[in-house]
Protein backbone atom coordinates (compact mmCIF):
# COMPACT_ATOMS: atom_id res chain seq x y z
CA UNK A 1 0.00 0.00 0.00
CA UNK A 2 3.01 2.37 0.73
CA UNK A 3 4.61 1.48 -2.97
CA UNK A 4 1.79 2.31 -4.40
CA UNK A 5 1.11 5.64 -2.42
CA UNK A 6 4.75 6.84 -3.29
CA UNK A 7 4.33 6.01 -6.91
CA UNK A 8 0.93 7.79 -7.75
CA UNK A 9 2.18 10.63 -5.77
CA UNK A 10 5.68 10.79 -7.75
CA UNK A 11 2.74 10.24 -10.94
CA UNK A 12 0.89 13.38 -9.61
CA UNK A 13 3.91 14.85 -8.95
CA UNK A 14 5.33 14.49 -12.92
CA UNK A 15 1.54 15.37 -14.23
CA UNK A 16 1.93 18.62 -12.08
CA UNK A 17 5.26 19.36 -13.24
CA UNK A 18 4.48 18.99 -16.93
CA UNK A 19 1.15 21.10 -16.36
CA UNK A 20 3.60 24.00 -15.09
CA UNK A 21 5.57 23.33 -18.12
CA UNK A 22 2.99 23.59 -20.64
CA UNK A 23 1.81 26.62 -18.76
CA UNK A 24 5.66 28.45 -19.68
CA UNK A 25 5.61 26.88 -22.68
CA UNK A 26 2.29 27.81 -24.26
CA UNK A 27 1.07 31.11 -23.66
CA UNK A 28 -2.68 31.06 -22.96
CA UNK A 29 -4.66 31.58 -26.71
CA UNK A 30 -1.95 30.53 -28.69
CA UNK A 31 -2.42 27.35 -30.79
CA UNK A 32 -0.86 23.91 -31.46
CA UNK A 33 -0.85 20.71 -33.01
CA UNK A 34 -0.83 17.63 -31.61
CA UNK A 35 2.73 16.77 -32.62
CA UNK A 36 4.02 19.69 -31.17
CA UNK A 37 2.57 18.52 -27.96
CA UNK A 38 3.83 15.06 -28.37
CA UNK A 39 7.24 16.31 -29.13
CA UNK A 40 7.25 18.08 -26.03
CA UNK A 41 6.10 14.90 -24.36
CA UNK A 42 2.33 15.21 -24.27
CA UNK A 43 0.67 12.12 -25.88
CA UNK A 44 -2.71 11.46 -26.18
CA UNK A 45 -4.03 10.37 -22.66
CA UNK A 46 -2.72 13.74 -21.21
CA UNK A 47 -3.93 15.52 -23.77
CA UNK A 48 -7.06 14.35 -23.60
CA UNK A 49 -7.04 14.35 -19.26
CA UNK A 50 -6.30 18.04 -19.61
CA UNK A 51 -8.87 19.01 -22.01
CA UNK A 52 -11.33 17.05 -19.69
CA UNK A 53 -10.16 19.27 -17.08
CA UNK A 54 -10.28 22.12 -19.27
CA UNK A 55 -6.55 22.99 -19.03
CA UNK A 56 -6.75 22.96 -22.63
CA UNK A 57 -9.32 23.01 -25.54
CA UNK A 58 -9.36 21.57 -28.65
CA UNK A 59 -11.03 24.61 -31.60
CA UNK A 60 -10.36 21.65 -34.16
CA UNK A 61 -9.20 18.38 -34.37
CA UNK A 62 -5.47 17.37 -32.99
CA UNK A 63 -5.26 21.70 -32.48
CA UNK A 64 -5.31 22.76 -28.91
CA UNK A 65 -5.00 25.77 -26.90
CA UNK A 66 -4.75 26.93 -23.66
CA UNK A 67 -8.12 28.80 -22.87
CA UNK A 68 -8.20 32.47 -23.45
CA UNK A 69 -11.02 34.07 -25.24
CA UNK A 70 -12.38 33.95 -28.50
CA UNK A 71 -10.00 32.61 -31.19
CA UNK A 72 -8.46 35.27 -33.33
CA UNK A 73 -6.60 34.69 -36.95
CA UNK A 74 -3.92 36.61 -35.56
CA UNK A 75 -2.87 34.21 -32.81
CA UNK A 76 -3.42 31.39 -34.95
CA UNK A 77 -0.46 32.82 -37.49
CA UNK A 78 1.63 34.26 -34.17
CA UNK A 79 1.52 30.58 -33.20
CA UNK A 80 2.78 29.35 -36.77
CA UNK A 81 5.65 31.49 -37.52
CA UNK A 82 6.74 31.22 -33.83
CA UNK A 83 5.96 27.64 -31.44
CA UNK A 84 5.47 25.77 -34.69
CA UNK A 85 8.27 27.35 -36.62
CA UNK A 86 5.96 27.24 -40.04
CA UNK A 87 7.56 30.05 -42.22
CA UNK A 88 4.48 31.81 -43.04
CA UNK A 89 4.03 35.77 -43.45
CA UNK A 90 1.04 38.01 -43.73
CA UNK A 91 1.21 40.00 -47.02
CA UNK A 92 -0.42 41.81 -49.51
CA UNK A 93 -3.75 43.26 -48.63
CA UNK A 94 -3.82 42.09 -45.43
CA UNK A 95 -0.39 43.70 -44.70
CA UNK A 96 -1.62 47.14 -45.96
CA UNK A 97 -4.73 46.98 -43.83
CA UNK A 98 -2.60 46.48 -40.68
CA UNK A 99 -0.26 48.97 -40.98
CA UNK A 100 -2.90 51.66 -42.26
CA UNK A 101 -2.61 52.06 -45.88
CA UNK A 102 -5.93 50.10 -47.53
CA UNK A 103 -8.66 52.49 -46.34
CA UNK A 104 -9.18 52.47 -49.94
CA UNK A 105 -9.54 48.67 -50.61
CA UNK A 106 -13.44 48.72 -49.70
CA UNK A 107 -13.87 44.84 -48.38
CA UNK A 108 -14.86 43.66 -45.05
CA UNK A 109 -11.94 41.74 -43.72
CA UNK A 110 -12.36 38.21 -45.01
CA UNK A 111 -9.57 36.89 -46.28
CA UNK A 112 -5.62 36.79 -44.18
CA UNK A 113 -3.17 36.64 -47.26
CA UNK A 114 -0.21 34.13 -46.06
CA UNK A 115 3.04 34.05 -47.99
CA UNK A 116 5.25 31.18 -47.96
CA UNK A 117 6.95 28.89 -49.68
CA UNK A 118 4.98 25.61 -47.94
CA UNK A 119 1.50 25.67 -47.50
CA UNK A 120 0.15 26.02 -43.68
CA UNK A 121 -0.75 22.92 -42.05
CA UNK A 122 -4.71 21.81 -43.64
CA UNK A 123 -6.08 22.54 -40.24
CA UNK A 124 -6.10 25.93 -40.69
CA UNK A 125 -9.50 26.00 -42.11
CA UNK A 126 -10.92 23.79 -39.87
CA UNK A 127 -11.03 26.39 -37.69
CA UNK A 128 -13.64 29.08 -35.26
CA UNK A 129 -12.74 32.12 -37.15
CA UNK A 130 -14.75 34.81 -39.49
CA UNK A 131 -12.07 35.11 -41.83
CA UNK A 132 -10.64 32.09 -44.42
CA UNK A 133 -6.67 32.29 -44.99
CA UNK A 134 -5.29 32.34 -48.73
CA UNK A 135 -2.10 30.98 -48.92
CA UNK A 136 0.74 32.56 -52.00
CA UNK A 137 3.96 30.42 -53.15
CA UNK A 138 6.09 33.77 -52.00
CA UNK A 139 9.23 32.60 -53.76
CA UNK A 140 7.00 32.57 -57.12
CA UNK A 141 6.87 36.54 -57.27
CA UNK A 142 10.59 36.67 -55.86
CA UNK A 143 14.02 35.14 -56.53
CA UNK A 144 15.42 35.78 -53.30
CA UNK A 145 12.46 35.04 -50.79
CA UNK A 146 13.93 35.64 -47.51
CA UNK A 147 10.66 34.38 -45.79
CA UNK A 148 12.48 31.49 -43.97
CA UNK A 149 14.85 33.98 -42.56
CA UNK A 150 12.11 36.46 -40.96
CA UNK A 151 9.91 34.24 -39.08
CA UNK A 152 10.22 35.32 -35.16
CA UNK A 153 10.02 33.79 -31.83
CA UNK A 154 8.30 34.97 -29.21
CA UNK A 155 11.62 35.66 -27.50
CA UNK A 156 11.68 38.57 -30.09
CA UNK A 157 12.74 41.76 -28.51
CA UNK A 158 10.78 44.95 -30.49
CA UNK A 159 12.79 47.46 -29.52
CA UNK A 160 16.04 45.95 -29.53
CA UNK A 161 15.82 43.88 -32.62
CA UNK A 162 13.59 45.84 -34.81
CA UNK A 163 16.06 47.86 -36.61
CA UNK A 164 16.94 45.13 -39.13
CA UNK A 165 13.25 45.24 -40.30
CA UNK A 166 13.00 48.84 -40.61
CA UNK A 167 16.33 49.12 -42.22
CA UNK A 168 15.35 50.16 -46.68
CA UNK A 169 18.36 47.25 -47.31
CA UNK A 170 16.66 44.82 -45.54
CA UNK A 171 14.64 41.72 -46.22
CA UNK A 172 10.89 43.19 -46.88
CA UNK A 173 9.26 41.96 -43.60
CA UNK A 174 8.18 44.06 -40.95
CA UNK A 175 7.02 43.02 -37.06
CA UNK A 176 3.90 44.13 -35.96
CA UNK A 177 3.50 43.77 -31.98
CA UNK A 178 -0.34 42.27 -31.06
CA UNK A 179 -2.25 41.92 -28.63
CA UNK A 180 -1.52 42.47 -24.93
CA UNK A 181 1.85 40.87 -24.79
CA UNK A 182 3.33 42.34 -27.74
CA UNK A 183 3.41 38.83 -29.65
CA UNK A 184 5.30 39.75 -32.66
CA UNK A 185 3.22 39.08 -35.69
CA UNK A 186 5.83 39.13 -39.49
CA UNK A 187 4.69 41.16 -42.08
CA UNK A 188 5.80 42.27 -45.60
CA UNK A 189 6.47 45.92 -45.27
CA UNK A 190 4.07 48.14 -47.35
CA UNK A 191 6.66 48.20 -50.27
CA UNK A 192 6.89 44.37 -50.36
CA UNK A 193 2.81 44.17 -49.69
CA UNK A 194 2.71 46.25 -53.01
CA UNK A 195 4.08 44.32 -55.11
CA UNK A 196 2.03 41.44 -53.77
CA UNK A 197 -1.24 43.40 -54.19
CA UNK A 198 -0.15 43.94 -57.84
CA UNK A 199 -0.13 40.55 -58.36
CA UNK A 200 -3.34 39.67 -57.59
CA UNK A 201 -4.40 41.73 -60.29
CA UNK A 202 -7.00 41.65 -62.44
CA UNK A 203 -8.63 38.27 -60.53
CA UNK A 204 -8.48 39.23 -57.89
CA UNK A 205 -8.30 42.85 -57.18
CA UNK A 206 -10.02 46.06 -58.27
CA UNK A 207 -7.92 48.88 -60.82
CA UNK A 208 -9.79 51.36 -59.17
CA UNK A 209 -9.20 50.31 -55.79
CA UNK A 210 -5.29 50.00 -55.95
CA UNK A 211 -5.21 53.08 -57.99
CA UNK A 212 -6.44 54.68 -54.87
CA UNK A 213 -4.37 52.67 -52.68
CA UNK A 214 -1.42 53.39 -54.60
CA UNK A 215 -2.63 57.63 -55.03
CA UNK A 216 -2.32 57.34 -50.94
CA UNK A 217 1.57 56.10 -50.69
CA UNK A 218 3.80 59.42 -51.03
CA UNK A 219 6.30 57.35 -48.10
CA UNK A 220 7.53 54.27 -49.53
CA UNK A 221 10.94 53.72 -49.50
CA UNK A 222 12.87 53.79 -52.70
CA UNK A 223 15.74 51.62 -51.92
CA UNK A 224 13.54 49.14 -50.76
CA UNK A 225 11.53 49.38 -53.89
CA UNK A 226 14.33 49.71 -55.82
CA UNK A 227 15.59 46.29 -54.47
CA UNK A 228 12.14 44.60 -54.77
CA UNK A 229 12.18 45.69 -58.21
CA UNK A 230 15.26 43.94 -59.05
CA UNK A 231 14.51 40.99 -57.90
CA UNK A 232 10.82 40.84 -58.56
CA UNK A 233 9.58 37.93 -61.01
CA UNK A 234 6.83 39.07 -62.23
CA UNK A 235 6.60 41.20 -65.23
CA UNK A 236 2.92 41.91 -65.11
CA UNK A 237 3.57 43.24 -61.27
CA UNK A 238 6.51 45.59 -62.44
CA UNK A 239 4.66 46.65 -65.08
CA UNK A 240 1.79 47.90 -63.00
CA UNK A 241 3.69 49.23 -60.51
CA UNK A 242 5.39 51.90 -62.76
CA UNK A 243 2.08 52.32 -64.43
CA UNK A 244 0.33 53.64 -61.46
CA UNK A 245 3.76 55.26 -59.79
CA UNK A 246 3.84 57.43 -62.91
CA UNK A 247 -0.48 58.31 -62.90
CA UNK A 248 1.03 60.04 -59.45
CA UNK A 249 3.84 61.15 -59.57
CA UNK A 250 5.53 60.31 -56.22
CA UNK A 251 8.64 61.59 -55.80
CA UNK A 252 9.80 58.47 -54.34
CA UNK A 253 10.02 57.52 -58.17
CA UNK A 254 12.83 60.03 -59.10
CA UNK A 255 15.07 58.34 -56.91
CA UNK A 256 14.72 54.43 -58.60
CA UNK A 257 17.23 53.43 -60.79
CA UNK A 258 15.47 51.29 -63.64
CA UNK A 259 18.83 50.55 -65.20
CA UNK A 260 18.30 46.26 -65.06
CA UNK A 261 14.71 46.07 -64.30
CA UNK A 262 13.49 43.57 -66.73
CA UNK A 263 10.16 44.34 -67.48
CA UNK A 264 10.11 41.86 -70.30
CA UNK A 265 8.99 42.32 -73.83
CA UNK A 266 5.62 42.77 -75.84
CA UNK A 267 2.20 43.42 -74.89
CA UNK A 268 0.46 42.15 -71.56
CA UNK A 269 -3.42 42.03 -72.14
CA UNK A 270 -4.87 42.26 -68.52
CA UNK A 271 -8.24 43.70 -69.11
CA UNK A 272 -9.96 42.67 -72.39
CA UNK A 273 -11.56 45.09 -74.29
CA UNK A 274 -9.45 48.01 -72.33
CA UNK A 275 -6.92 50.85 -73.31
CA UNK A 276 -3.41 50.11 -74.02
CA UNK A 277 -1.23 52.11 -71.98
CA UNK A 278 1.72 52.94 -74.82
CA UNK A 279 4.63 53.35 -72.06
CA UNK A 280 4.04 49.67 -70.56
CA UNK A 281 2.46 47.76 -73.06
CA UNK A 282 -0.64 46.53 -70.91
CA UNK A 283 -4.30 47.06 -70.97
CA UNK A 284 -6.01 48.26 -68.05
CA UNK A 285 -9.67 49.66 -67.94
CA UNK A 286 -11.00 52.46 -70.13
CA UNK A 287 -12.68 54.60 -67.12
CA UNK A 288 -9.75 54.12 -64.51
CA UNK A 289 -9.70 57.97 -64.38
CA UNK A 290 -13.61 57.76 -63.65
CA UNK A 291 -14.92 59.05 -60.57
Amino acid sequence: MVYKTAINFTMSKQNTGKLNRLERELPEGLVVDAGWLEKHGYYGSLRKKYVDQGWLEQPAHRVYRRPRGDLRWEQVVISLQTLLQCPVVVGGRTALELQGYAHFLSQNQQEVHLYGRRPPPSWLDKLPLAVRFVFHKSDRLFRNDPITRGVTSLNWNLERDKADFTDPLQIGLNIHAWGQWDWPLTLSTPERAVFELLDELPDHESFHQVDKLMEGLPSLSPRRLEKLLADCRSVKAKRLFFFFADRHAHAWLKRIDRNGIDLGKGKRMLVRGGKLDPNYEITVPEDLDAV
